[in-house]
């Protein structure tokens, strides 16, 4: 099946079976290799993706989701002003270890900053709540986000 759609800002068109998992799409059809499959199950976040500016685990979807829709990975986001932004600042709060959660985490932090953004530890807690680190314990990683929204919201 021919599935158009949207994918890190510009168009696609694929020929591929519209029940084959997303993940596998963005990692094999499009070489994406952002996307990470840790659980399978859509429980660890590893794989999370924009779908339409919503947060969702690509191992849980399929590829007739995207049709029609826009998906944004951590490899797209990693060009926006904002998830440059984050990546300086989970770096400069030294939140990432191992690196196989990162993806993931700043799929849902993008997020957290594009539709909140503010400044409140608790709502970034519920935000980054699907995603699973096994190597930080997090408090590194909500530093990083609390430093990225108040950067961008004093403009710097």
């Amino acid at each position: 099946m021919e599935i158009k759609f949207k994918l890190n800002r510009k168009d696609v068109v694929i020929d591929v079976d519209p029940m084959k998992r997303l993940l596998d799409v963005l990692r094999e059809d499009f070489h994406l290799m952002g996307s990470k499959e840790g659980c399978g199950e859509g429980e660890c976040g590893a794989c999370t993706v924009l779908l339409d500016n919503k947060p969702i685990t690509s191992c849980t979807a399929n590829a007739i989701h995207a049709n029609g829709k826009e998906i944004l990975t951590a490899e797209g986001i990693s060009e926006e002003p904002e998830g440059k932004l984050l990546i300086k600042c989970f770096d400069e709060a030294n939140a990432v270890q191992c690196g196989f959660c990162f993806p993931g985490f700043l799929v849902s932090s993008y997020s957290y900053l594009q539709n909140d953004g503010e400044k409140n530890l608790d709502k970034i807690k519920t935000a980054l709540s699907g995603n699973i680190c096994r190597c930080t314990g997090y408090q590194k990683i909500f530093e990083g986000v609390m430093m990225a929204c108040d950067e961008k919201e004093n403009g710097e």
